[in-house]
């Protein structure tokens, strides 16, 4: 018998499903998290209807085996039963995507995730659906802010992104000898420093917009502009052509965490009618993070 179908002539013979969590459940919060609904211990599906095998059949269906294992205790434990009561298997649901089964030496990818995370919501089981959606959704969010970020590099650093991204994937932080490249690279495409400041505050306004919790990557720009002296950013600030994002790299290079040398006496600096104009911006952005960093630095002080 196939791998792939194993499962399926297991459910051939299913009378019922119970579905419960599959992480531990803390004491202090005894109803399964998994199940969205109050259930506590889990729900039992009978599949008696004659409809309701084939469903779970479709969305229990296994496109392959591709010799990988989550290490992860999973979300949801299936445990299916046949017409007397005997447990025919147990198989526990992964991220939406996968199901471990001790029939398996690897993890099964599941033909469609959402099909089974469709029939648990079905269920009364929503939880599992809305995590799923979450994640999705924060994932192409942040998909969207790559593409952001990468579309605002500036001229002169073509070739340079993947070397930047990597410090996301691996955890880094940029060397000197990349930050110096960079540095240098600027400098021969943007002769004139207020232009040079200009790119780079319209790129650290780019991807994300946080102050804290960003990719590692969108921090280039940043520490770029802590060598940036305040005189070219204050000019980059008054130009014309400074516009809504180029305020958004200011709030973000200026109210972060040690960003500048002299980022105290810097801000200090700043003149109260910039002041006046990054902070309306922060409290335009919506990031309530980003609106308390820049009330603390740029607000007005009483007295």
């Amino acid at each position: 018998m196939d791998g792939t179908t194993a499962l399926d002539s297991v459910l051939q013979e299913a009378h019922t499903i119970r579905v419960s969590t599959a992480r531990p459940v803390s004491p202090v919060s005894p109803v399964s998290s998994v199940s969205g609904s109050g259930v506590d211990g889990g729900i039992r599906v009978d599949l008696s209807d004659p409809a309701e095998p084939a469903r779970i059949r479709a969305a229990m269906a296994v496109a392959s085996l591709p010799g990988i294992r989550c290490m992860c205790p999973g979300d949801v434990r299936f445990e299916v039963f046949d017409r007397a009561g005997g447990r025919l298997a147990a198989v526990v649901l992964h991220h939406g995507a996968t199901l471990s089964w001790g029939h398996w030496d690897s993890d099964a990818v599941l033909a469609d995730g959402r099909l089974l995370l469709a029939w648990l919501d079905g269920h009364g089981v929503p939880g599992p659906l809305q995590e799923f959606e979450a994640g999705r959704l924060r994932a192409q969010k942040s998909a969207d802010a790559e593409r952001d970020w990468l579309a605002a590099i500036p001229a002169g650093l073509e070739g340079t992104a993947n070397r930047i991204l990597d410090l996301s994937r691996t955890g880094g932080t940029p060397s000197p000898e990349l930050l110096a490249d960079l540095t240098d690279r600027l400098q021969q495409a943007f002769s004139d420093p207020v232009e040079r400041a200009l790119a780079l505050l319209d790129w650290y306004g780019s991807g994300s917009g946080r102050c804290s919790g960003y990719p590692l990557h969108e921090g280039v720009p940043g520490e770029l502009l802590g060598g940036v002296p305040l005189a070219d950013l204050l000019a980059a600030l008054a130009d014309p052509r400074a516009g809504d994002r180029h305020d958004a790299g200011a709030v973000r290079h200026l109210v972060g965490w040690r960003t500048r040398p002299r980022q105290k006496r810097d801000v200090a600096r700043l003149p109260e009618a910039l002041r006046v104009r990054l902070l309306a911006h922060a409290r335009r952005s919506g990031d309530s993070g980003k609106q308390a960093r820049a009330e603390r630095w740029l607000a007005p002080r009483l007295g």
